[in-house]
């Protein structure tokens, strides 16, 4: 199949950038984000001007800014022409490499691409269209479809105010901002029709027309529509409508969902792309599934609902049917039966309609089910829960595809390289072959230990930068900055939990009895500190609410020193939690957690997962390889008794026991055989091959 980026016609995106001609190709580098995930790139940009780069960590800002004598240096620097030679060979060698994996292994199965739908996607924290899991694992998706070489469009929103950042005050109140975009410092380019101007479809709503633009996002050979409505030809009060994630207001927030639906099915129709898989990730993007239903009654199609359902695969990702995105039913009927002529007001009802006592309501899912030939959990245990909780719409269409991580992105650069020094330089490609990964058995206990310390430490060191900052904002004395930046010791047992703080999701269950946590973590011969990050949705009042209890209960004299909360969760942060914390908790209510993925990012980095068997980590314990607990979870209060035992009785006097050379052996041990077992099995060069093997080629080829 012919390059997807030479059926999406694109115009210039960043300001121009004067740069030597013999460096001239930098500009493709940026433009791209495979460096994020390749050495060779992201390395480069730090020969350039290391302060510069540690500030921005955007290669586009940092080609603008570098001065003139810097490029003087580096046109004399040998050291610097040969790692910017071997960085465009690596470049160039992947992106025209017609041996992936799936021209290995499916060839010509699809007459098309697959068109892959939804609302958020998280590539890099100066891309900040992604609020949390969701939209890292779509990103991740993106990555490993374009290293295993997937003919696959994704589609999604440009949200010019993204996701907000979090601030957190001194009484732990969390505060939002949403700062614009800088579109010219990003490596986001317009999308042109055949005529060389900028793509327009239009949507017709009450009382206007909405029109819709696209920019194009290159992810390694994987092209990233994100839709536009903040484009001049649109009213002023309509160009907003895609400018914020997940928007408070519902009808807004559904505005943004037909935008996404109705217009990304429009946007890939108008720009001649036929997908034979339309791949609806989670119920956001399920307006497309009326638009193409709309297309095949207009073609005379005898069934249009089969004909949609035959090249449709919809991934839930919300754990229960209560969690799902669902619409007041009379505010969907009047705007859709508006945006796609022909629309029957009844049926249109119907096909959102679910629980019989919410027969208002319009719920998403359901709608995504009725027009889907397959439909998959995120996990076995999710998958289980799908079955049960759908059955009366999934039938036999149900199954699970666990979810997985782009290893690559989420790696130390330590483990990284004790991964090739046993699997070879090419590791990555071995994420495709399961039996590779017995050879990680063999790498010395003692090799583990000090790639894991080593990436501990600098983590531990941006975090305490992040603390004296967080401080200083607050108008902290200067000998309180210098208490915190002693804070945080290397030899603590150090714990993690980062995610959304939702309240299903427990944050505040280690908190439950504090007179036993304090024990637990002020224990001078084994010490114990807890770091936490998080955001707490602006609509979700209980888990800002948690948030505060967190700095609270850390403020606490006899405990401070040994909890943080560190703001503004991102990308960046995570990556660097899930390097270097030695644990990883994870307390979700169960079956609550649909699957969960940054404990894969820990494991992957050598940390131990301590989790409740829920999600994916039900299915990856071996009781070998971390902690399990509450799979049938009767109360909060059981859970924590559950969770302070194991951590007073088995992890932290395990972590404790050294040898004479400093390494606790059995902890190592724990440590290799999680990477070795967790690693590539929870990969997402392992979920694409299911999802391809399973899903895509099955559909693609009917």
């Amino acid at each position: 199949m012919d390059s997807l980026f030479t059926k999406i016609p694109v115009g210039p995106g960043a300001t121009p950038i004067r740069l030597p001609r013999e460096y001239s190709r930098l500009v493709d580098l940026a433009a791209n984000q495979w460096w994020i995930w390749n050495p060779e790139g992201y390395e480069l940009w730090g020969r350039i001007d290391p302060q510069k780069w540690a500030a921005t960590r955007n290669p586009l800002t940092l080609l603008q800014i570098v001065e003139p004598s810097t490029w003087d240096a580096l046109r004399t620097s040998a050291s610097f022409a040969e790692a910017y030679d071997t960085a465009m060979d690596r470049f160039d060698a992947y992106m025209d490499s017609e041996e992936t994996w799936f021209d290995q292994n499916h060839g010509e199965a699809l007459d098309g691409p697959i068109a892959y739908l939804c609302a958020e996607f998280g590539l890099h924290q100066t891309l900040p269209f992604y609020s949390g899991g969701l939209g890292v694992l779509a990103g991740d998706h993106l990555k490993a479809a374009s290293d295993l070489g997937l003919p696959l469009v994704a589609v999604g929103l440009f949200y010019r105010r993204g996701y907000f950042q979090q601030s957190v005050d001194p009484d732990g109140h969390q505060q939002h901002e949403y700062p614009h975009l800088e579109p010219t410092r990003r490596p986001i380019r317009p999308v042109l029709d055949r005529s060389g101007h900028p793509l327009r479809v239009s949507i017709e709503l009450p009382g206007r027309t909405v029109h819709v633009g696209a920019v194009r996002v290159d992810v390694g050979r994987i092209p990233l529509l994100l839709l536009d409505t903040d484009v001049p030809e649109n009213d002023p009060a309509d160009r907003p409508i895609t400018q914020i994630l997940y928007v408070r207001g519902r009808e807004m927030r559904l505005h943004q969902e037909i935008v996404l639906g109705v217009g990304g099915a429009r946007i890939l129709e108008a720009l001649e792309l036929e997908p034979a898989v339309w791949h609806v990730n989670e119920g956001h993007s399920a307006f497309s599934l009326l638009e193409r239903t709309a297309w095949a009654q207009a073609a005379g199609v005898e069934d249009p609902i089969e004909s949609v359902q035959q090249d449709t695969l919809f991934t839930l990702h919300t754990p229960v049917p209560a969690g799902n995105e669902v619409f007041d039913g009379e505010l969907v009927a009047r705007y859709l039966t508006t945006a796609i002529p022909g629309t029957d007001r009844e049926e249109l009802l119907a096909k959102g309609r679910f629980h019989a006592d919410r027969d208002h309501l319009f719920d998403m899912s359901a709608l995504a089910i009725r027009h889907a030939a397959k439909i998959n959990g995120v996990s076995k245990r999710h998958g289980e829960v799908v079955a049960a909780d759908w059955a009366d719409l999934v039938g036999d269409r149900s199954g699970a595809v666990t979810n997985g991580i782009h290893v690559p992105t989420w790696l130390g650069r330590n483990v990284s390289r004790l991964y090739a020094d046993k699997l070879g330089t090419d590791w990555v490609t071995k994420l495709a072959e399961p039996e590779a990964w017995e050879a990680i058995h063999e790498i010395e206990l003692k090799s583990i230990w000090n790639a894991h310390s080593q990436q501990k430490n600098v983590m531990l060191r941006n975090l305490r930068n992040r603390l004296v900052q967080q401080a200083a904002r607050h108008g902290e004395s200067p000998d309180r900055l210098r208490w915190l930046d002693d804070q945080l010791p290397e030899d603590r047992l150090t714990i993690g939990f980062a995610r959304r703080f939702a309240t299903y999701k427990r944050a505040g269950l280690l908190f439950s009895d504090v007179g036993r946590l304090r024990a637990l973590l002020t224990n001078p011969e084994r010490p114990v500190q807890l770091v936490f990050a998080g955001k707490a949705h602006p609509a979700d009042r209980e888990g800002q609410g948690l948030i505060r209890w967190v700095s609270e209960i850390a403020a606490t004299a006899d405990i401070e020193g040994h909890i943080f909360f560190i703001e503004n969760y991102d990308m960046s942060l995570g990556r660097a939690l899930v390097t270097g914390c030695d644990v990883w908790l994870n307390t979700p209510r169960p079956p609550m957690e649909a699957s969960g993925t940054s404990g894969m990012k820990a494991a992957a980095n050598g940390g131990l997962n301590v989790s409740v068997l829920d999600g994916w980590w039900a299915e990856a314990f071996d009781g070998s390889n971390g902690w399990g607990f509450g799979e049938h979870s009767y109360s909060d209060a059981e859970d924590a008794g559950y969770l302070y035992h194991l951590l007073e009785s088995e992890v932290v006097p395990r972590f404790f026991d050294r040898g004479a050379d400093g390494v606790p052996k059995h902890w190592a041990e724990m440590m290799r055989h999680s990477m070795a077992t967790l690693t590539q099995q929870f990969s997402a060069h392992r979920m694409l091959i299911d999802y391809a093997t399973q899903a895509y080629v099955p559909l693609g080829s009917s």
